[in-house]
């Protein structure tokens, strides 16, 4: 789960907790004025309505009585011993108003939702000897609706997970921009990766400088390093020029001045592989069109006699990464492949052929037939300077497959390594597709 949704969901959490407590709160506090007003005005009702057919002489009752129904929705009946009602449930409305009724009226008072199967807000009271029914509007006990209560609650609720999805964008942001320069950094973009220190907060400001000074650290660790390289690839290969000038024209036996050359070249190319590793530089990623990438790495293999590459990679198959990384990875898989995947005829056969995957990446296949590693060895083979047993007696740096892992790492995809059916081993380049 990302931060932004496990704060959000947190937030969502706590509002809605105190919604439910804010509306219950509420409830509980409305009901007792409510009951109370409620009771007031019946009990005066019944106190008017008592008073007037005391009153009224027997002739005049029966236009009070329709006066009554027209002008005020209450009907007066006669009580009789024989009725039946049922009081309202405990913890309502309605019984909190026919206790308060009770208690304003006197304890003879019957305060009933139903009568002989009658619904209605029945009040009994008595003058004298006579008992009476006083049929009230039942919406003199209605509360607030259920539904209105819903939207009130479903409004209140919502501009709540509005204002945490803002809040938890504000707390997040700060992080988000924090991995998007640490992501730069790694790229070797230091420049692109200053962030803002003039922020109203005073620690994610500490942050920023924190970070702002670390980047600005390992830029001119990094600018030392590469002067450093470009120093030691001048001194040596300038000394290393010389004496290949020397053998070719002071070692009068060929051979000996041949296998002297080669320990030269090979030492060129060691070093070529040491700062090839040590250097880094900001990525430019672009599309590519693997194909033609595989073509440029296979070219110098071509005319070898001892050496056979067959090579299945569709056209249209098209990655996304840095040209120059690119051609590193391709070219030491190669020369990986055809340095240690001689098979015990001499000849150096290689299959490589690519596809594109469902997960959107593209897996790049060399797969040489040598006699392979051992597979407690296949672990450690893309760790700097590691050689296989088998490998020892080769020239090499042992470190081809560690370029190529570090190489697919930056270019957000991986080097995966096993021992092929039937001998030798297998590398597996996945990268982005376009």
């Amino acid at each position: 789960m990302s931060l932004f949704w496990r704060n959000f969901l947190l937030l969502a959490g706590l509002l809605a907790l105190s919604v439910l407590a804010w509306f219950q709160a509420l409830r509980t506090l409305e009901q007792e004025p409510r009951a109370l007003q409620s009771a007031q005005a019946l009990a005066s009702l019944v106190n008017l309505t008592r008073a007037a057919l005391i009153y009224t002489d027997p002739i005049a009752r029966v236009a009070l009585v329709k006066t009554l129904v027209d002008e005020e929705n209450v009907r007066i009946a006669v009580r009789d011993a024989a009725d039946e009602h049922q009081p309202y449930p405990p913890g309502t409305l309605g019984a909190r108003v026919a206790q308060a009724l009770q208690d304003k009226l006197g304890p003879g008072t019957i305060v009933a939702r139903e009568v002989n199967g009658f619904d209605g807000l029945w009040i009994g009271f008595a003058i004298e000897d006579e008992k009476y029914w006083l049929l009230a509007d039942p919406s003199r006990l209605a509360g607030v609706q259920g539904r209105t209560w819903l939207v009130w609650g479903a409004t209140a609720l919502g501009l709540s997970l509005l204002g945490a999805v803002l809040i938890t964008r504000v707390i997040n942001r700060p992080l988000q921009q924090l991995a998007q320069a640490a992501r730069r950094v790694g790229e070797g973009d230091f420049d692109g990766a200053r962030l803002d220190e003039n922020q109203p907060t005073r620690e994610i400001a500490s942050v920023n400088h924190a970070f702002n000074a670390m980047a600005a650290r390992l830029a001119r660790s990094e600018a030392d390093r590469r002067l450093m390289l470009a120093g030691i690839s001048h001194d040596l290969r300038t000394p290393l020029a010389r004496l290949r000038l020397e053998i070719e024209l002071g070692v009068p036996d060929a051979a000996t001045r041949s296998r002297m050359a080669d320990d030269v070249a090979e030492v060129d190319a060691i070093l070529a592989q040491f700062l090839d590793f040590a250097r880094e530089r900001p990525l430019q990623m672009e599309e590519l069109p693997l194909g033609l990438a595989l073509e440029r790495a296979a070219a110098p293999y071509r005319g070898r006699s001892d050496v056979e590459l067959h090579v299945r990679c569709p056209a249209e198959l098209r990655v996304r990464a840095d040209a120059t990384v690119l051609q590193r990875l391709l070219a030491n898989l190669l020369e990986n492949a055809a340095r240690h995947g001689r098979s015990p005829d001499g000849t150096v056969r290689v299959e490589i052929d690519a596809r594109r995957n469902a997960d959107g990446t593209v897996a790049l296949r060399v797969r040489d037939h040598g006699p392979g590693v051992p597979a407690d060895a296949l672990p450690r083979l893309t760790e700097p300077f590691y050689r296989a047993e088998a490998a020892r007696t080769t020239p090499g740096s042992g470190l081809g497959l560690a370029i190529v892992r570090r190489g697919a790492e930056r270019l957000g995809g991986r080097l995966t390594l096993a021992l092929a059916e039937g001998g030798g081993l297998e590398a597996t380049l996945h990268l982005p597709a376009a």
